[in-house]
């Protein structure tokens, strides 16, 4: 995904002590993450020590079970410690033991966050995901590029080999192999998809996340895409891949990363880009903040103000390649008054990753690209709008007589079924990926894989 949103909280609990107040039990708490309202789920029983366990869930963004690991206890008090996400959790248990309150500390920022206690079960409903057992073989592999070793899987189909396959390359931000947000996993439903149609497809946890090694934030948009090319010269390298049928499908800013990748390499043999930028990375983060802004009721004048900020940040970000001396400059053009509040932003903004994705143009990656193109973008798209992006890919594509551009109506940025396309209707939509979306991605590759 395109915005880049706070990172994954994940929250963890671990033994406390015996004669701890009432602590047992589901449950549920709404945290505050800016554009997002992320719902956070507990489940907390009693150890035979006399202690807790919990599992955690965040069911906005990752469904999967999250382990306890670090809580001391102190009277109706849990303070939580989190090495995964560098963060911490403080939370008081209520007089009336039916909630806890307190905050979560992530980056130096507090978020409040309260949880209640619930009797029922916590889940999404999310009926496109797959069930086990699949009918086809799913295998936990991995494959490295200059000493970063990246975690994957990889589902292949039952019938006769080689296969055609494809390689799935996730948006912006810290993103496991199924692309998990707002409680939805839209690569392991399109992975699903396209193995039952006889396509081969690996995806991988992102540098940093899950079982992958490396450090996301000091990669660049071409070291991604030299990630991604270690992982189509490991699927032509497998006796059951067609070395000749291999590609890439990218998701926002992953379609970034694939233009990259093709542009690079004859190797990868169709590139599709889904919801993918076809503007610089400043001019996409201009409008998406001036979209926002106004979806937010933010007045004209401070959606103006606002801009003009954020273009100077860019401007320094270009210009002043040392981080100490950009840090101080950035500081110094926000108002007196958020220089203290915006400082973890600015470091942020000062990462490789960061300065990758505002001074890359995909235009400039996509003139290079000569094997078959797919741009399917949704209608309803706020995050990657394609009244700005499509003609810009197209533009850069027209050279290319094995390029096609599709918009796709009535649908988001995750390319589900929408009103309205905004982030905050994501995750209480129950379609994962529209049929017609998955239905283009599938037959447009069959056509380009057949023998």
């Amino acid at each position: 995904m395109t915005v880049r949103l706070p990172a994954l909280l994940l929250l963890a609990l671990a033994p406390l002590f015996p004669q701890t107040p009432d602590f047992e039990g589901r449950w549920l708490g709404t945290l505050d993450a800016g554009p997002n309202k992320l719902r956070i789920a507990l489940r907390l029983a009693r150890t035979p020590g006399g202690g807790f366990s919990c599992i955690m869930n965040s069911l906005d963004q990752n469904p999967a079970d999250i382990l306890a690991s670090k809580v001391t206890v102190n009277g109706r008090t849990i303070v939580t410690e989190f090495p995964q996400i560098g963060g911490s959790i403080e939370v008081a248990l209520r007089d009336d033991a039916k909630q806890l309150a307190g905050n979560l500390r992530q980056a130096g920022v507090a978020l409040p966050i309260v949880f209640e206690r619930t009797e029922s079960a916590i889940e999404s409903s999310r009926p496109q995901e797959p069930r086990k057992p699949y009918p086809y073989d799913e295998r936990e592999v991995n494959f490295e590029y200059s000493g970063v070793k990246l975690a994957a899987t990889l589902t292949l189909p039952r019938t006769k080999g080689p296969h055609p396959a494809v390689l799935l390359l996730t948006g912006s931000g810290a993103q496991d192999r199924n692309e998990s947000a707002m409680g939805h996993r839209p690569f392991l439903v399109l992975a699903d998809f396209l193995t039952r149609r006889g396509i081969a497809v690996l995806r991988a946890d992102d540098r940093g996340v899950g079982g992958s090694t490396g450090n996301l934030s000091a990669a660049s948009l071409e070291d991604l895409a030299s990630d991604a090319l270690a992982g189509v010269a490991w699927l032509k390298a497998r006796p059951e891949i067609d070395p000749a049928r291999v590609g890439l499908i990218g998701h926002s800013e992953g379609g970034v990363v694939a233009a990259l990748a093709a542009g690079r390499s004859r190797d990868v043999s169709f590139v599709v880009l889904m919801a993918g930028t076809g503007l610089p990375g400043d001019q996409v983060v201009l409008s998406q903040v001036e979209r926002l802004s106004k979806a937010g009721g933010v007045p004209p004048e401070m959606v103006a103000q606002s801009l003009a900020i954020q273009r100077k940040l860019f401007d320094i970000l270009k210009h002043e390649p040392d981080n100490a001396i950009a840090l101080e400059k950035m500081g110094a053009a926000l108002p007196e008054a958020a220089r203290k509040m915006k400082q973890v932003e600015l470091k942020m903004m000062t990462s490789v990753s960061y300065r990758s994705f505002i001074g890359t143009d995909p235009a400039a990656a996509l003139v290079k690209v000569k094997s078959p193109v797919l741009a399917l973008a949704g209608e309803l798209d706020t995050q990657v709008p394609p009244d700005e992006n499509l003609p810009a890919i197209a533009a850069a594509l027209k050279r290319n007589r094995r390029a096609n551009t599709l918009r796709l109506p009535g649908l988001n940025h995750l390319f589900q079924k929408a009103k309205t396309g905004s982030i905050s209707e994501y995750r209480h939509i129950e379609e994962t990926i529209n049929p017609a979306a998955l239905d283009a991605v599938g037959e447009w590759i069959a056509k380009q894989t057949a023998r």
